[in-house]
């Protein structure tokens, strides 16, 4: 009957190893799934360039990753600042419009207006107001 090996047969060391290996595969995946997005995401370059690229992270993945690390890391890092800057530029834009499309105070400014551009009277401005106050409370 084959002897089972045990957990206490694996030293500690080993184990420290296997989880560096692990988490540099994994941050290895990352870098390359980082320099393929950034491949695909550039305007600047034509399909075939981008195609050049891609076969050469895929048939020479340290080479092609490190060199493309090297030559393209400003422009990396600019192209992420402006994806992250018009995501928070969109956000805040959905931000303001789902705020600003109801509220007393937007609804008392827009009738002052109104009443400033001679549009309503001063009876139809204080209507106006103390509705608006009244769905406040």
């Amino acid at each position: 009957m084959p002897q089972i090996p045990l957990a206490a047969d694996y030293p500690f060391l080993n184990i420290l190893w296997s989880m560096l290996v692990f988490v540099g595969f994994v941050f290895w995946i990352w870098l390359a799934i980082t320099v393929f997005m950034d491949v695909f995401r550039r305007h600047d370059i034509g399909g075939f360039t981008k195609a050049l690229w891609i076969i050469f992270v895929i048939f020479l993945p340290l080479l092609g990753v490190l060199i493309y690390l090297i030559v393209y890391h400003n422009s990396m890092a600019d192209r992420n600042v402006k994806q992250v800057q018009a995501a928070q530029a969109a956000f805040d834009q959905q931000v303001r419009e789902a705020a600003g499309k109801s509220g007393p105070a937007t609804e008392i400014a827009t009738a002052k207006s109104l009443l400033d551009a001679g549009a309503i009277t001063q009876a139809e401005y204080d209507d106006l107001k103390s509705k608006a106050l009244a769905a406040q409370a």
